[in-house]
């Protein structure tokens, strides 16, 4: 049986990507010095203007327009007549602090509230808000991801790093990229279609950029055993993108949670995760869950797994844990979905503390996909040995 998937990635220079990453910096930048802060800070750009705005409770003392500047300045947009640049553009500040009525369900949650004696301090702080978190992965790439966001994420960080070292100087800071893959019998079998858009500068003609792009970029990423005659590429398909960043489309944190997590290829929420510190259990359950996911399929108990997790504001332990393996699992669904809740704790204080979300870690995590980095302490697989005791 044949089958068609396909998956999207942006650059950093994307107007929505600009907006993630100044809400994750700034976020960074309160947490370095106050790893208590509680922070929601979002984003909205569009021609040389940037807000920033949210609910910020912390200790620290940050200079929230001059980490804006430079990650504005670190992606790359400071020239002139690009319609936004980090020197020149306006940047209006709107901060308050948050809710006193988010704040009483964090800071006490309602198991905690009841307790009199012997109380698990994990139990101590409840959900950030109600909702509803997925997780994934599946043996497709080494990532444990798949295939279809992790090429489109590699082929767009590429088209990055050629832009910011100068072998193709033409380049502008936006782009987006797509990669279409044929899977046989549920088996990756080739690369169907490979779409990348870049922005660049006048000088450049269409022919030499679309020359460039296949060799230097998409040549380079794309597994050349999964290409043949039959895959089709198309470069900048409508022929000039010298227009493109907050001057050409406004952008807005949390709109790309779909090239945050998994190309689509399993459900979201619905919360963003872009300048929200790790009480909101919008990021640090879909990181945990993410995290469970991998080291169920690391371990052996399925070749793919999905997790659903839900919570209620104020509540520290979550309502449901839904396990799906596709018909995969070693185990039955319910049965690891069992395992799940008695190997990992969903409590968001013992998820901050596992995974050491208190840090600032999160700038790098708004370009190029939030899983899939060895790097972040989410995508270790650390528990393997704990779960291949169920195997036996």
């Amino acid at each position: 049986m044949r089958d068609f998937f396909t998956s999207e990635s942006v650059t950093s220079g994307h107007p929505d990507k600009v907006c993630d990453k100044v809400s994750d910096a700034v976020l960074d930048a309160f947490l370095s010095q106050d790893p208590n802060s509680r922070v929601a800070c979002e984003c909205s750009c569009t021609t040389d203007f940037l807000l920033i705005m949210g609910e910020i409770t912390s200790n620290a003392k940050v200079d929230v327009e001059a980490v804006a500047r430079k990650v504005i300045a670190d992606i790359g947009y400071t020239e002139d007549g690009l319609g936004f640049n980090a020197s020149t553009c306006k940047i209006l500040v709107k901060l308050n602090t948050q809710s006193a009525d988010i704040a009483l369900g964090v800071d006490n949650s309602i198991e905690f509230k009841g307790c009199t004696d012997n109380c698990d301090r994990y139990d101590k702080i409840g959900a950030g808000d109600q909702g509803i978190m997925f997780g994934y992965a599946n043996k497709e790439t080494d990532e444990l991801m798949p295939m279809p966001i992790m090429l489109s994420h590699k082929m767009c960080e590429k088209l990055e790093s050629v832009r910011k070292s100068g072998e193709l100087s033409y380049l502008r800071p936006d782009g987006k990229g797509q990669v279409t893959v044929e899977y046989e019998n549920g088996n990756v079998k080739r690369i169907e279609t490979v779409v990348l858009s870049t922005q660049h500068d006048k000088t450049v003609s269409t022919d030499q950029l679309r020359k460039d792009v296949k060799e230097k970029i998409i040549d380079k990423v794309i597994p050349s055993e999964l290409v043949d005659e039959n895959t089709k590429y198309f470069i900048n398909p409508t022929g000039r993108f010298e227009i493109g960043g907050p001057n050409g489309d406004s952008g807005l944190t949390g709109r790309k949670i779909i090239v945050d997590t998994y190309g689509g290829k399993c459900p979201h929420g619905g919360g963003a995760f872009s300048g929200k510190d790790p009480t909101k259990v919008d990021r640090s359950a879909t990181y945990m869950a993410r995290y469970i996911c991998k080291n169920i399929v690391a371990s052996g108990l399925a070749e793919e797994c999905q997790i659903q997790v839900a919570y209620a504001i104020g509540v520290a332990k979550p309502v449901s844990v839904k396990v799906n393996t596709f018909g995969t699992g070693k185990l039955s669904d319910d049965k690891l979905a069992d395992i799940i809740v008695s190997e990992f704790d969903l409590r968001p204080l013992a998820i901050i503390e596992k995974l050491d979300l208190k840090k600032p870690v999160y700038y790098d995590t708004a370009s190029y996909g939030h899983f899939g980095k060895e790097e972040y302490s989410w995508e270790k697989t650390d528990k393997v040995q704990d779960l291949k005791k169920y195997l036996a």
